[in-house]
């Protein structure tokens, strides 16, 4: 007791304890849903701690007729973790299903160090909220969920190095007015001017852009016709002579 105030040491241990009030609020507007019924074990004590919500994901399907996914109050926020399948075509239908099962779904994937960069941004153009390595802990998944929610965007070093690789070889693909006026050539054409260059297969293309083969081999069918050449190379030396670096 001191000036006639009688402290309660329980309750102070408690205060202490407990993460500021952001903090809290921000875990505490959380649901977190897990497919994978190791990875919802590990991160099931941990979201406690925070205050987070963290469910089974059943079945896309299932999880769109579940009375439980109710739009939620407030401005709570829903993110899924998935584990990496190792198919990158089964995680984007995965992905998609989900975002279709739950309106406004976040996705934060956990993947293997060994990913391509072409993978790599496939799954951004899927519109995931982030990105974490396959070995990462408990607390750094709930952490990164946390921040997903807030609206921020998580990578590893090493994926963001990636990125910055791919941005800086894509500078050299900004359109270039002389080739539309000149030549009638979309933003997307001359984006496949340097890979014809590199002497990239359609299929390879294709997998750059997240496109089908098909729709590349129409592209460059448009883009022949449009320059008047007869093969690949040379519409790259025409694009060239119209001003297109080497």
């Amino acid at each position: 007791m001191k000036d006639g105030v009688k402290l309660d040491t329980k309750s102070c241990d408690v205060a202490r304890e407990l993460p500021p009030k952001s903090e809290t609020e921000t875990s505490g507007n959380l649901r977190i849903y897990v497919a994978n019924r190791v990875l919802l074990e590990r991160l099931a004590s941990a979201a406690q701690r925070d205050g987070a919500e963290v469910c089974e994901f059943l079945s896309a399907e299932t999880m769109k007729k579940s009375e439980a996914q109710r739009p939620l109050p407030g401005n709570r926020s829903e993110i899924l973790v998935m584990s990496s399948s190792g198919a990158i075509w089964k995680d984007l239908q995965q992905m998609r299903e989900a975002k279709e099962a739950i309106k406004g779904l976040k996705i934060l994937l956990l993947l293997p160090a060994t990913q391509s960069e072409t993978e790599l941004l496939q799954y951004l153009r899927a519109g995931i909220g982030g990105l974490l390595p396959a070995e990462a802990g408990a607390e750094e998944v709930i952490s990164a969920a946390c921040a997903i929610s807030n609206g921020q965007g998580i990578c590893s070093g090493d994926q963001c190095s990636m990125l910055f690789r791919y941005f800086e070889k894509d500078a050299a693909v900004i359109p270039f007015a002389a080739l539309r006026r000149d030549l009638g050539l979309t933003r997307r054409e001359q984006q496949l001017i340097p890979f014809l260059t590199r002497g990239l297969t359609n299929k390879e293309i294709a997998n750059h852009f997240s496109l089908s083969e098909q729709t590349v081999k129409n592209h460059l069918y448009r883009m022949k016709r449009k320059v008047g050449a007869q093969g690949r190379l040379e519409i790259v030396d025409v694009c060239r002579r119209h001003g297109f670096p080497s």
